[in-house]
């Protein structure tokens, strides 16, 4: 091929598990995730910004990479604090985790953030009787006097450390109780959490945090929501990203014969359904294939044995379907707005017609794509 791979030519002198290893440290800088990151960094910016943002997307979208990417920038920005006070961490996180019986469980939480916020004796943590009469921790959880004080003394870690941010992954799996009574309070002591210590918590799951963000009126006002969509096949502009995507990748697979991903765009388009994350995923599961069994490159069969099965990818794809529908619901929604508030509906209708895109199209621009990093 006419085109000039990315990877150091020495690298194909190297051990496969060294080969391997390049490729899974790359990341690609794509139009979705360069925006979906400028969106997230400027909402933790602003200094009365709000105390929960929501960032919700298809599963395998690349939101691992965008947390990563948010975390790294975080560190740099706040070292020279960090450097004068000893006691400051830049940004933590924490991932959700499900109980064994399938249910979500406070103290476990509270444990897990406490430890990502480095804070010792976790299990030694007694909160002050003054402040024990004000009974802030979940009255549904067993072993409240416990949870009670773990909560305690991550409000006051928080205080502490200052984080720019405190990130929770995987935040979807705060559903995992019994009644949506519940969920509204889960949700009303993240949003406590954040409010009394200063410190914006970002949610980061899939197209289920769409519930989550619509719980109540008073969390609609203190909270912000950002979309990290996939690409979609039927938008010019958005294909034409999805081909120089895959082209990047390609260039960057250390391989003896590059292969011709492009020509493919709708192949691997189909078996990604549009997720990038997904398609690196599946790449990488190809790569390690290929130089397991000593090819030159990727081949078809390779690449429909490490492909997701059909069924996968259909449920995927019905479930980015109902996520954006939802969106889709929500963008009309303002004709009911203005007929509660009492404004005549007709004045923006024309207007809306006009302006309407699909969810997830952006305005033309020229993107770039192939600007990419190591990640560490």
């Amino acid at each position: 091929m006419m085109h000039q791979t990315e990877f150091p030519p020495d690298l194909l002198t190297q051990p496969s598990a060294v080969r391997l290893k390049y490729f899974e440290g790359k990341v690609i800088t794509h139009p979705h995730l360069k925006e979906t990151y400028q969106q997230l960094w400027q909402a933790i910016q602003r200094p009365t910004g709000a105390s929960l943002i929501f960032v919700y997307g298809p599963t395998g979208v690349g939101k691992t990479t965008l947390r990563y990417r948010l975390e790294q920038r975080l560190w740099e920005a706040g070292q020279s604090v960090a450097e004068q006070n000893p006691g400051h961490i830049p940004v933590a996180g924490v991932e959700v985790a499900v109980a064994d019986a399938d249910s979500f469980r406070w103290r476990d939480y509270y444990k897990r953030a406490l430890t990502a916020l480095d804070e010792p004796m976790i299990d030694h943590k007694t909160m002050p009787k003054h402040i024990r009469q004000k009974e802030i921790a979940p009255k549904w959880e067993k072993g409240y006097k416990v949870t009670s004080d773990l909560r305690w003394a991550l409000e006051q870690t928080l205080i502490h450390r200052q984080p720019a941010a405190f990130i929770v992954d995987e935040a979807q799996h705060f559903k995992r109780i019994t009644s949506g009574r519940r969920l509204l309070d889960q949700m009303d002591t993240i949003k406590s959490l954040a409010n009394l210590s200063g410190i914006t918590h970002v949610l980061i799951g899939t197209y289920e945090l769409l519930s989550f963000a619509h719980l109540s009126a008073q969390l609609d006002r203190r909270s912000c929501e950002i979309h990290f969509p996939r690409y979609h096949v039927d938008t010019t502009e958005e294909m034409l990203a999805f081909k120089r995507i895959l082209l990047t990748f390609q260039s960057h697979l250390p391989l003896k014969d590059e292969p011709d991903l492009v020509t493919q765009a709708e192949y691997f388009y189909e078996r990604s359904v549009g997720c990038v994350g997904v398609l690196k995923d599946w790449l990488t599961r190809s790569l390690a294939e290929t130089l397991e069994d000593g090819q030159e490159t990727l081949t078809k069969a390779t690449l429909e044995r490490q492909a997701l099965p059909t069924r996968k990818l259909l449920r995927m794809a019905r479930e980015i379907r109902e996520g954006e529908e939802t969106l889709i619901a929500d963008s009309r929604a303002q004709s009911e707005l203005r007929s509660l508030l009492g404004i005549p509906v007709e004045s923006t209708q024309n207007h809306s017609s006009n302006s309407s895109r699909k969810v997830g199209k952006r305005n033309p621009v020229r993107d770039l794509v192939g600007n990419h990093e190591q990640v560490t």
